[in-house]
C-alpha cells in the first residue's frame, strides 16, 4: 500500500504543479488586451455562426476555469471571467469550447465515443478502487486467490479500465478542439501575432492538465492490476 500512496502523491504534486502553471498562464494572458476589443462570449459567437451553428447557446457559469461545452442542452458554458473579457485568454478558452460545439455539429468520432462512455464512467469511477481493494481484502481474509474476492476485484478493475480509457479518449477530444480554436482564431484574423502566441500556450498548458490526467489514470490501473493478478499467482 504504501508504494500506492507513493504513486498517488506523486501523480497529485504533478497534478497540482499543472494545475498551477495553467492558472498563473490565464492571469499572465489576461493582461494582454485584444485589439478587436471584442469579450469572450462575443468570440464565441462569432466562431459558433462562422461554422453554422445557429442553434448553441453562449451563456455565463459562475467559478474560474469552469468553462465546457454541454452537448445535451447544445450551450457553451463561459465562467465569469472569460465571458466578458477581452483579452488573449478569454479568447482562447472560448474558442476552445467552441471547438466542441463544431465538433458536435460534425459528429467527430472521438466526442461520439467520449460522450457514449459518460453515463458508465460517472457511476463507476469514483467506486472502482474500493471495489477492487475489497475484493483483495476479502481475498486475504478467506485465503482464497481465486473465489468471489478475486473476481469482485476484476470487476474493480473492469471499472477502472472504463475510466482508464475514458481519460485517453479524451485527449484527442481536447488537442482537436484546441487546434480548430487555434486555426479559426488564424484565419479569421481575430487576433494578432502576439495574441495567437498567448492563446497558443494558454491552450497547451491545459491540455497537459488532461495528459496528466491519463497517465495518472494508467498508472493507477498498472498498479491495481499487479496486485490483483500478482495475488492470485
Amino acid at each position: 500500500m504504501m508504494t500506492y500512496y507513493i504513486l498517488i502523491g506523486a501523480i497529485a504534486l504533478i497534478s497540482w504543479a499543472v494545475s498551477a502553471k495553467l492558472k498563473s498562464k490565464f492571469r499572465h494572458y489576461s493582461k494582454v488586451q485584444l485589439r478587436n476589443g471584442m469579450s469572450g462570449a462575443e468570440i464565441a459567437q462569432k466562431m459558433l455562426e462562422d461554422h453554422g451553428i445557429y442553434d448553441v447557446k453562449v451563456i455565463s457559469t459562475p467559478g474560474m476555469l469552469t468553462d465546457h461545452y454541454n452537448p445535451k442542452n447544445k450551450t457553451v458554458n463561459l465562467s465569469e471571467g472569460v465571458y466578458s473579457q477581452r483579452n488573449a485568454a478569454a479568447a482562447a478558452v472560448a474558442a476552445h469550447e467552441c471547438g466542441h460545439a463544431v465538433q458536435h455539429a460534425q459528429a467527430y468520432e472521438w466526442l461520439t465515443m467520449r460522450s457514449k462512455l459518460v453515463p458508465v464512467v460517472s457511476v463507476t469511477s469514483n467506486m472502482s478502487t474500493w471495489v477492487v481493494f475489497g475484493g483483495i481484502a476479502l481475498m486475504a481474509a478467506t485465503g482464497a486467490t481465486g473465489g468471489i474476492g478475486f473476481y469482485i476485484a476484476v470487476a474493480g478493475l473492469i471499472m477502472m479500465g472504463l475510466a482508464t480509457l475514458f481519460s485517453f479518449i479524451t485527449l484527442p477530444v481536447e488537442y482537436d478542439a484546441s487546434n480548430r480554436a487555434l486555426a479559426w482564431l488564424k484565419q479569421k484574423n481575430m487576433v494578432s501575432q502576439q495574441e495567437y502566441k498567448g492563446a497558443e500556450d494558454a491552450l497547451k498548458w491545459a491540455a497537459r492538465t488532461y495528459l496528466v490526467a491519463a497517465l495518472g489514470a494508467l498508472a493507477s490501473l498498472i498498479y491495481w492490476a499487479v496486485q490483483v493478478l500478482g495475488a492470485r499467482d
